[in-house]
This record gives C-alpha cells, structure tokens and sequence, in this order.
C-alpha cells in the first residue's frame, strides 16, 4: 500500500506541475457557472440584440431550476468530457513513449499498483472539478432562480461522477493500447458518444448500457415529477454494469502494461 500511495502522489505531483489541477477545475466552474447566468440574462440579450419594432415586447418563459441545472450537465457533457479526456490522454503512452514506465516498473513496483495509481488520480481530478463546477452551478441556479433539493443534486452528482469514472477510464485504457495520446483522446470520447447515442436512440429498454448514466443524472434532478426511467432497480443495473466495465477495462491495461511496458 505505501508503494501505490507514493505512485499515486508521483502522479498528483506532476498534474500540479502541469497545471491541470488549476485549469480542469477552473474550466468545470465557468461552465457551471456560465449555464445559469445566461439563461437568467438571455432574455435582455436578445431583447438587445433584436431588431424590433418600438413597444414590441418579447416574452420568454421562465425555466424551472432543475431544468438549468440540467442544462448544465448538458454542458459538462460535450465540453467537459473533452476536457477530462485531454487531461488524461497521455497518462500511460506518455511514460511509456519517454520510458519512465520501463524505469520504474523495473523495480519492485506491480503491473497493477502503477497503473490503478495513475488511474485513481486522473479520476480525482475530473470528480473534484465536475463538483466544484457542478456546486457553482447549483449556487448560481439557487442565487438567480430558486434552490434544487440538495437530495436531488446529490443524486445527479453520484450518478454523473460514475460517468465521469467511466470516460477517464476508457481515455486510461486506449492510452495503454495506443501510441498516440490524440488517438487516446478521440477514441475514448467516441465511445462515450456510441453509447450516450445508443440509449437516446435505440427503441428498446437499455438497463445495461452506461450511457443512460447522463441522462438518469439530467432526470433525477426533478425525481418527484419525472421519476427514473426503469425505476431504481434500472438505476443500480446500470452503475453495476458500468463498474464492471471500469474493472474490466484496468484488468485490460495492466495487461497490455505487462505486454509493453515500453516503446523501445
């Protein structure tokens, strides 16, 4: 255990040293906050912006705050998956490409310790700033509109942090598999895509599939009114079968570590 807590902090230094500890979570907080702020204000700006005639009136109706919240994900749920895969691209073919890997794995260190370390840090980093861009954007929603059950948010919270977990370990897993970290990037975020497009889309219960997690995130914040689609039992379906996809996918990097420690 004190040789994966060293691993993890040799990770955790070099986000500081890289500055992804200050422009991931600063990135999640004025897009969190940005969604609430402009839905509050849209209305003067296009009354600004349009040419109308004089005494013409524009009336828009008021969202509902679980709706901007909502919002919001919709948000971390095409810019901030990008960001979290561009954070993480090169986790495992950046040090195998330098050959830091092979150097430490050469001593006693395990296969798995190494890469489980690198894993849990990237997944810190992208749940810490999803919740302090997710806390500005229920702040926000709170101070313009009115407060969301702190219940609610919670649960969207939980549930969107899995997905969260998921996408940065898919962009660890084709880290591990290949050369480029772009190619990383790209092939994580395209099967987060499939999926999220495959449960919006296919005309069938998808229980199973972890891209309902954004949307069952998206529901939960107005529960009372629109329960879970599925029901809960339908919700712990798919966080499990979501986790074992997580599992599964570390079992396939540390082996493809094992394969290639390097690139020489």
């Amino acid at each position: 255990m004190t040789k994966w807590l060293v691993l993890f902090r040799k990770e955790w230094l070099e986000m500081v040293r890289s500055h992804r500890t200050l422009w991931l979570p600063a990135s999640f907080i004025l897009l969190g906050a940005s969604q609430p702020v402009t839905t509050f204000f849209m209305p003067d700006i296009l009354a600004n912006a349009s040419n109308l005639p004089e005494g013409a009136v524009l009336q828009f109706p008021t969202p509902e705050p679980f709706e901007v919240l909502a919002s919001a994900l919709s948000q971390f749920g095409v810019i901030g998956l990008l960001l979290v895969a561009l954070s993480s691209m090169g986790i495992l073919s950046g040090e195998r490409s330098a050959g830091t890997a092979a150097m430490i794995l050469v001593k006693p260190v395990s296969y798995a310790s190494f890469v489980t370390a690198k894993w849990a840090a990237a997944v810190l980093l992208a749940i810490v700033s999803f919740a302090v861009g997710y806390g500005a954007a229920w702040y926000y929603t709170g101070a313009l509109f009115e407060p969301v059950g702190w219940r609610e948010v919670g649960a969207s919270a939980l549930l969107y942090a899995l997905w969260l977990t998921l996408v940065s370990t898919l962009t660890l897993l084709f880290s591990s598999l290949l050369r480029s970290a772009a190619a990383a990037a790209f092939s994580s975020l395209a099967v987060a895509v499939l999926l999220s497009v495959a449960a919006g889309s296919l005309p069938f219960e998808q229980s199973w599939n972890p891209g309902r997690l954004s949307t069952l995130a998206a529901s939960s914040l107005n529960a009372a009114a629109r329960p879970l689609g599925g029901g809960i039992g339908s919700v712990w379906l798919t966080a499990a079968v979501t986790a074992a996809v997580i599992a599964a996918a570390l079992l396939v990097a540390i082996r493809s570590m094992k394969r290639r420690p390097s690139e020489a």
